[in-house]
């Protein structure tokens, strides 16, 4: 008799094995000549070589489907046992969020950072506020961590003043951030757990951290973001670019009409953009006002400060 041990800490064993293991006792009865134990965060599976082989087939099949939706069922379980093709409901869904809901790229633009990831390194994602560049980033990153593609995400962003004085704020270097670094937080809120979110944070898994903080560093094995590159410039962008490890994707976002830099102290994005734009392995999305979903005003409005800038 053999054993093998599936290690089930990240998963959240409700949605997975049902309420009051429902969906487990199901498993089950479909591999009867297995004994099949869960405790805390392994589950054991004992029995002949060719059957545990069997099962595990299986079990990653299920696996991949519990990555995609927000419930499994007796129906799925039973459809991954007789090896049936099992289409996702959306193939723009990326993953689903804390709430259960779908997460999806919504524009042709943010589609193409889908498709674009799959084949290259690093992308360079440029547009107005409200287009999805940052949401659609940070999904692929929690997509490749659910899929083990990855096995960490790091975020980051220049920590630069908006009109705000960072001198002047209460509390420590940390509380002093975090303001800065909240967009990327509300994002990661809605697409896991905030017990789940804390224990990646803890366990340095998810690393959200000011830009000046990635000097030095190799990253290897992640989903690195840095996000309002505008705010960064030229040689602080090579700086976080040159950080890039083996096995690793990289998407740098910002949107160039809102600079918060000093005026004398221009901007590197659109700069490091000319110069690696033809470089294989490295994709330039420029998504545009068509590109936002937020409220339909947020769109105006962006549409007004532009034809102004013309004038």
């Amino acid at each position: 008799m053999k054993e093998k041990v599936f290690d089930i800490s990240n998963i959240n064993q409700t949605v997975l094995f049902g309420v009051n293991e429902k969906n487990l006792q199901f498993i089950r009865l479909l591999f009867s000549d297995l004994t099949i134990t869960v405790r805390f965060e392994k589950m054991t599976v004992k029995g002949e070589e060719n059957l545990i082989k069997n099962f595990e087939t299986f079990y990653n099949k299920l696996l991949s489907l519990y990555n995609k939706k927000k419930n499994i069922d007796e129906k799925l379980i039973m459809s991954v046992s007789k090896d049936e093709e099992i289409k996702p409901e959306n193939a723009d869904t990326l993953l689903y969020g804390a709430n259960g809901y779908a997460i999806k790229a919504k524009t042709k633009n943010q589609q193409q950072m889908v498709k674009d990831i799959e084949k290259k390194d690093m992308i360079f994602a440029i547009g107005p506020a409200g287009s999805g560049k940052t949401y659609t980033a940070v999904a692929l990153a929690v997509k490749f961590l659910k899929e083990k593609r990855i096995k960490r995400i790091i975020l980051t962003r220049p920590a630069v003043e908006a009109g705000e004085n960072l001198g002047f704020l209460p509390g420590d270097l940390k509380e002093k951030l975090d303001p800065y670094l909240q967009p990327l937080y509300d994002a990661l809120r809605d697409m896991l757990s905030q017990s789940r979110l804390d224990e990646y944070i803890e366990h340095h898994i998810i690393e959200i951290a000011p830009l000046a903080f990635m000097r030095g560093r190799t990253l290897e094995n992640s989903f690195v973001i840095l996000d309002e590159a505008q705010n960064a410039t030229q040689n602080q962008i090579k700086m976080f670019l040159t950080r890039m490890g083996n096995y690793s994707k990289f998407i740098i976002t910002g949107d160039p009409s809102q600079t918060d830099l000093p005026h004398n102290q221009p901007s590197g994005l659109l700069s490091t953009v000319g110069l690696l734009k033809d470089i294989d392995g490295i994709s330039v999305i420029f998504l545009t006002n068509s590109d936002i979903v937020r409220n339909p005003l947020v769109s105006k409005i962006v549409s007004a400060f532009e034809n102004n800038d013309k004038k």
